[in-house]
């Protein structure tokens, strides 16, 4: 396979990702914390082959990206007011909040009765996922690697393994999302990120 680069800001750019997406393809793009991979959530065959390209736990639940908060409601089947508090206070930004599940998630994305959703603060991306809706997205590099925070950091742990990738420059964030257990009941770091606990308790209150 091919793997073609385009700037993101090529006027090409998110036409042919949408193109590549809606035919079941996988494309690496930039967000807030670092590169990512992503497939149409709710194409299971598409979304599987995210962890087959990175050599990943097929178990492991994969993030859902969101445009904006409208289309939160196609990935969960509650947002609790803990949940809203830290949607209102810390999206668009470096935060993926887990809830329960919607019904209509496939098994590709998680097994679990809850799903971690974000949205990414970066205009290119955020545009992008307002055309595709809601994408499963896991970080763009092979299983036991660094997380990529430039384009070619991608290309040279996928290349010729997906069909696209979307180049934006250095990522401003360079470090993974904070995730952070909204399901049950008080609120729970799963992975320490840019956000801390203190904000995130903080921003409770």
């Amino acid at each position: 396979m091919q793997t073609l680069m385009l700037a993101i800001n090529d006027p090409k750019a998110l036409k042919t990702a949408l193109d590549v997406l809606s035919s079941g393809g996988l494309v690496a793009f930039p967000t807030d914390t670092v590169y990512g991979l992503g497939a149409l959530a709710f194409n299971e065959r598409a979304v599987s082959q995210i962890s087959d390209v990175k050599g990943r736990d097929m178990e492991k639940a994969i993030p859902i990206l969101v445009g904006d908060l409208s289309q939160v409601k196609l990935v969960t089947s509650e947002m609790n007011s803990q949940s809203e508090k830290l949607a209102r206070r810390f999206w668009p930004g470096p935060l993926t909040i887990i809830m329960p599940r919607h019904p209509t998630i496939p098994n590709a994305v998680t097994s679990m009765a809850t799903v971690g959703v974000r949205i990414p603060n970066f205009l290119p991306t955020l545009e992008l996922l307002r055309l595709t809706g809601p994408l499963a997205v896991s970080s763009a590099n092979l299983a036991g690697q660094g997380s990529p925070s430039t384009a070619r950091g991608v290309q040279a742990q996928l290349d010729g393994k997906i069909r696209l990738i979307l180049d934006g420059g250095v990522t401003p964030g360079g470090t993974p999302s904070t995730v952070v257990d909204c399901a049950q009941g008080q609120p729970v770091i799963i992975r320490e990120g840019p956000i801390s606990l203190e904000q995130i308790l903080n921003a409770l209150t």
